[in-house]
């Protein structure tokens, strides 16, 4: 059952006088555990004063005094909430009457209290992604003896729907106004089931969440979907862009054709020499990944294949299915450093780490969940914790040399200059 407010009388009023005297921060600090939690309960009530004279003073505006005639008239009262901080609390909401229409007159006053109520939304959101179950939640709120709505069941819906609004924030975002360089797209598994996640690196080295779809990487015409529809949301590829991806075919396959002559592809350099050390046995398998590693760290391109080609004949001779793998999409491995980039942004894109670091977050805030009941709840969960890690990740690294990124694709795609040709249209 909802508590009654209490209200207050000449015993409270000399302890909340006691309480507005002016306090240090060195006095405050010096005080018990207890009597801290006491100073702060003995505030809420004045707040809570606050809010009632509010309420009555616009309540005089409307109806005037006390049994004074007027087109409005008081009406009773009605049991209401407001939110304070992140809880809501109980009080009671006077109601003035049009006696004309015949209708009761919303209070303006009350409805700005109710604007709190999003916060409260988003405050649950935050505290449940880093890792405050919907059942322990009420013992982790501030000590307000007059919250309510604190039970598993109100914060889980208080979650779905903030979380929801994240979802179709995320899903509708606009992309036009942001000036990409490289895009990094790579799977994340929940549960039994694979979802896209996409992230754009703009021009001065910011990443941006730009979204995500449930299928497998290897499922070409999904992922081609979710390509077009960035570039419906306003994703711009006119001035050329890197794809950042793993080994996946089908996910290559979707980017030449919808980013077709815009995009240049760079795979993971990390997934290409895995691949190919998984054909050897176990015993080869420490050498061969240290003279791949090699290869690849040479920041010369005419030097790295040439390693890579010794490394290739040698295989040869040993064991074609590591060949085969080799082969297969060998030049985008090398794509930094035929742009003669790879010592400026090697570090940063001749891996996808970029969003594999991203995905070690989502991790940090999903894995807690141990059973996914559909794909409303993979989707919220997920797009609400890209939105609050997007805050918090850094620059890529090299971010400085991000312009001479966009000057190699541009001559490398032979792509004309768009500012010239759109001060000539």
């Amino acid at each position: 059952m909802r508590e009654k407010i209490v209200y207050l009388g000449k015993k409270s009023s000399k302890k909340f006088r006691k309480v507005m005297k002016a306090m240090g921060k060195e006095e405050y600090q010096s005080m018990e555990l207890g009597s801290r939690m006491g100073l702060i309960q003995e505030l809420i009530p004045i707040a809570l004063m606050k809010l009632q004279d509010d309420l009555q003073m616009e309540v005089r505006q409307l109806a005037g005094e006390r049994y004074e005639r007027r087109e409005f008239v008081r009406y009773g009262r009605n049991p209401g909430s407001v939110v304070l901080g992140e809880q809501r609390i109980g009080i009671e909401v006077p109601r003035v009457r049009d006696l004309r229409q015949g209708v009761e007159v919303p209070l303006t006053s009350y409805q700005r209290l109710h604007e709190g109520e999003k916060r409260i939304e988003a405050g649950a959101l935050a505290k449940i992604l880093r890792g405050i179950s919907c059942r322990d939640y009420s013992a982790a709120v501030k000590a307000i003896p007059e919250a309510f709505g604190l039970s598993s069941s109100t914060i889980s819906k208080k979650f779905v729907r903030a979380s929801s609004r994240q979802l179709k924030a995320l899903q509708e975002r606009d992309l036009s106004e942001y000036d990409f360089v490289a895009i990094a797209i790579d799977g994340k598994t929940f549960g039994e089931d694979d979802l896209i996640v996409a992230v754009g690196i703009t021009i001065e080295g910011r990443k941006v969440m730009l979204g995500f779809i449930e299928a497998a990487t290897e499922n070409e015409k999904i992922a081609s979907e979710f390509l077009k529809g960035l570039l419906s949301r306003g994703l711009n590829i006119e001035e050329g862009i890197l794809a950042i991806i793993d080994g996946s075919k089908g996910l290559a396959s979707s980017i030449r054709k919808v980013f077709a002559g815009k995009a240049l592809l760079q795979r993971c350099q990390w997934h290409k020499r895995e691949n190919i050390v998984s054909y050897v046995s176990k015993e080869e398998q420490p050498f061969l990944r240290k003279r791949l590693q090699h290869a690849y760290d040479r920041p010369i391109y005419l030097e790295a294949k040439g390693e890579l080609a010794k490394i290739h004949r040698e295989l040869e001779e040993r064991n074609l299915s590591a060949v085969a793998s080799m082969d297969e999409g060998f030049e985008e491995t090398l794509t930094l450093h035929r742009l003669d980039l790879f010592g400026m942004l090697g570090r940063s894109f001749k891996t996808t780490n970029c969003i594999e670091s991203i995905n070690a977050m989502i991790e940090q805030r999903c894995g807690k969940v141990d059973y996914w009941r559909n794909s409303s709840q993979r989707q919220r969960w997920l797009a609400a914790t890209l939105l609050d890690t997007e805050p918090r990740l850094n620059r890529v690294k090299g971010y400085q040399y991000l312009y001479k990124l966009r000057a190699a694709l541009k001559k490398e795609l032979k792509i004309e200059n768009c500012e010239a040709l759109r001060e000539a249209a």
